[in-house]
């Protein structure tokens, strides 16, 4: 008897506790530009309640029915913390024709562009306005189905019940999902699609000695370090590209086509199979020599202090200058950096400074100057960085450089003495490259989640714009770089709608713009700084401009050179 009942609440037991933990079916993060340029993740809307994501598809014939259900939801539902969106899950991916499409119909939901499909697929919706309701502080799917049907989640959400993912069948317009099918039948393969992608996008920074955290140079490495892939993947933190590809073109904006984020999504969700190739081509990868010149033996070579790099913790910057030993004036048409321990240093910047100048440069007292920044590392820049053509950066005699350089720990104390190898040119060019700042002052309040900045600079000259270059610190959340027309129209020139404050590098436009003089230019942008940003260090602060990574900037960066040669 005693044993039967020793059974019977050990049974118990275990239903309750199976109770307890339940909970609906996880998704994972994502993020996804909307067709307005703005970033949306799913995790960074922990202050809503849930937020329900409508598929669309505007070659539906439902699709006007189905925004107008979803509109009487919001005004139902929105102000009880439920936020409301609609997702592109058709093939149609021509950005144009998406905005045009909402346009016109005239709503005011965000439209989320899902590069590739891929979010629409984890969230298995198959039918044009089938309805997902997603909770972002679990990750997880409450419901998926028709619209209808959604009211009954919402509410027991709201009263904190759901402990399931309750699933109804839709009805209404298929959508396809042609790679995902194409995929489906033969998995992408390791050899011939996966690894080259892998080779060109990823492994001059995930190798070992490089600043990724894992080295990506075998089958076995990627297969076991697959489902943070692919969560980076789906939430755009990697490849690293923090810019609107709608906006402008750059040469160094680590692009990823929606096709090689199928290829690898969709190997990773068929078990990232090996394949039959006999090579593994990750092992066989010949990467190039840091520790070379690539233009041969510099003019003159820069020995940056030896620094001390702990095993652990989250270092601040470190500004240091280098006197140069130069009897008269210099021309810089060429630089290349040589990190000491690649593995750490995460990246620097060169200006050249007067004697009594510093890093700052006069920054934190005006709204806008021009500086002679020398150039910039970051992770995977191996090759020496030449200027434009009949232009670089003048260094009179007596100035020095200042630098400036962020280190990331890795578990392993090590050394850095990084090399700056300067080409000079023997006679002055045409042109002086130049980088202004443009800033604003501002006051941040405590846990504003949208808090907006911007700056205006009008040019007293013609001056062709080479490059731009975000800066903010952990409570950035978004920049754009753009030109007034003399209508008063703006044209965007660079959107960087998910700042991260680990990558700032300078975007070098595809084709530099000229501007005229009288031209102003704006910089827009907000700060996250509540406790739904991850990056925020302490969300109940008052923030200012200051110096530190832990108090705040707002500049925009504009590289240029003047458009008429100096006499």
């Amino acid at each position: 008897m005693n044993k039967l009942v020793r059974t019977g609440i050990a049974l118990l037991a275990t239903v309750l506790s199976a109770t307890a933990f339940a909970v609906p079916d996880r998704v994972g993060d994502f993020g996804l530009l909307d067709s307005d340029g703005a970033f949306h993740q799913l995790s960074r809307y922990r202050n809503m309640k849930a937020i329900v994501l409508m598929s669309f598809d505007n070659s539906c014939a439902a699709t006007d029915a189905s925004l107008a259900s979803l509109q009487g939801m919001q005004t139902q539902w929105s102000e009880q913390g439920i936020a409301f969106a609609l997702i592109n899950s058709s093939s149609e991916s021509d950005v144009a024709v998406i905005r045009a499409a909402k346009a016109d119909r005239g709503f005011d939901l965000p439209l989320l562009l899902d590069d590739g499909q891929l979010v629409s697929e984890t969230l298995q919706l198959t039918k044009a306005g089938e309805v997902a309701i997603l909770d972002p502080e679990r990750l997880t799917i409450l419901y998926r189905g028709p619209l209808a049907s959604a009211d009954q989640t919402l509410a027991g959400e709201l009263a904190g019940t759901i402990d399931s993912t309750r699933v109804i069948a839709a009805t209404g317009c298929d959508l396809s999902f042609p790679a995902k099918e194409s995929h489906a039948s033969a998995a992408p393969d390791y050899a011939t699609e996966v690894a080259p992608i892998v080779a060109e996008q990823c492994a001059t920074c995930h190798r070992e000695g490089g600043i990724g955290p894992f080295a990506m140079d075998s089958h076995l490495m990627l297969q076991g370090w697959s489902p943070m892939i692919r969560e980076v993947l789906l939430t755009k933190r990697m490849p690293p590209t923090q810019v609107d590809p709608n906006i402008g073109h750059f040469s160094n904006a680590r692009y990823m086509s929606d096709e090689d984020l199928q290829t690898l999504v969709h190997w990773i969700d068929a078990g990232a199979p090996r394949g039959t190739g006999a090579v593994d081509p990750l092992t066989e990868i010949d990467m190039p020599n840091w520790k070379e010149w690539t233009l041969g033996e510099p003019d003159y070579i820069v020995t940056a202090p030896k620094m001390e790099i702990p095993a652990t913790g989250v270092l601040d910057y470190i500004n240091v200058d280098v006197d140069l030993p130069f009897d008269d004036d210099k021309w810089v048409k060429a630089v290349q950096f040589i990190p000491g321990d690649e593995s750490v240093l995460h990246h620097l910047l060169t200006y050249v400074t007067a004697p009594a100048e510093n890093f700052d440069g006069g920054e934190t007292n005006t709204a806008s100057v021009a500086r002679r920044f020398l150039e910039g590392y970051a992770p995977g820049k191996v090759d020496a960085m030449t200027f434009p053509e009949e232009t670089g950066v003048y260094i009179p005699k007596g100035h020095k450089l200042s630098m400036q350089f962020h280190f990331t720990t890795n578990g392993k104390a090590t050394t850095d003495e990084t090399l700056i190898g300067l080409y000079m040119y023997d006679e002055p060019p045409k042109y002086e490259n130049f980088t202004r700042s443009v800033a604003s002052q501002f006051r941040i309040p405590a846990y504003d989640q949208n808090y907006p900045s911007a700056a205006a600079y009008t040019f007293d000259e013609d001056v062709v714009v080479t490059g731009l270059r975000a800066h903010m610190h952990f409570r950035g959340k978004d920049m754009k770089f753009s030109v007034e027309n003399p209508d008063g129209s703006m044209t965007d020139l660079l959107s960087v709608p998910n700042y991260s404050y680990a990558w700032q590098p300078t975007y070098a436009l595809d084709e530099p713009m000229a501007i005229a003089a009288g031209t102003k230019v704006h910089v827009t942008g907000t700060f996250d700084n509540s406790e739904y940003n991850p990056a925020n260090p302490d969300p109940s602060q008052d923030l200012t401009f200051g110096l530190q990574s832990w108090d705040e900037m707002f500049i925009g960066y504009w590289t240029y050179h003047p458009a008429k040669p100096a006499n």
